[in-house]
């Protein structure tokens, strides 16, 4: 049975809140009982948060929650990393997803490439401040996805 047949499922108030939390992760598709190893990276990073959801003040560090994720779950995931914040906690994000860039609060942009290309500080701040940063080709993307 799936998270989301589940909630429909089990009236119990002991479990509902889990349920919930998984669902709200946009993780409702989930089989119950499914073994970690068979979840991706971002699968098993959104189980977490769902474990998260009713902390405050902590600090999360999420690297590419979004690999392999449909649309509407990349959107979910943005509500729940601004709930986390609203909550008071402070997430960090390493992410290529243009959606959740555009949605950050700061963005820290290393490059100018990858690997051995990479690892300097091309830019820090606003996203809508990062257009303005020439060498960096996350505003180049940026710029064309508006």
């Amino acid at each position: 049975m799936s998270v989301d047949e589940a909630m429909s499922f089990f009236p119990e108030k002991d479990i509902r809140p889990a349920l919930q939390r998984l669902h709200d992760t946009g993780l409702g598709y989930m089989t119950l009982g499914q073994p970690l190893s068979t979840l991706s990276g971002g699968e098993r990073q959104r189980v977490k948060l769902a474990a998260e959801l009713d902390k405050h003040g902590e600090i999360y560090v999420l690297d590419e929650p979004s690999t392999g994720l449909h649309l509407s779950d990349c959107e979910k995931l943005v509500s729940v990393i601004e709930r986390l914040v609203e909550q008071g906690s402070t997430v960090i994000v390493i992410e290529h997803n243009l959606d959740i860039i555009r949605q950050a609060d700061w963005i820290i942009d290393l490059g100018p490439g990858a690997g051995m290309d990479g690892g300097q500080l091309l830019f820090s701040g606003k996203p809508r401040e990062l257009l303005e940063c020439k060498d960096s080709l996350t505003a180049r993307y940026l710029e064309a996805y508006r």
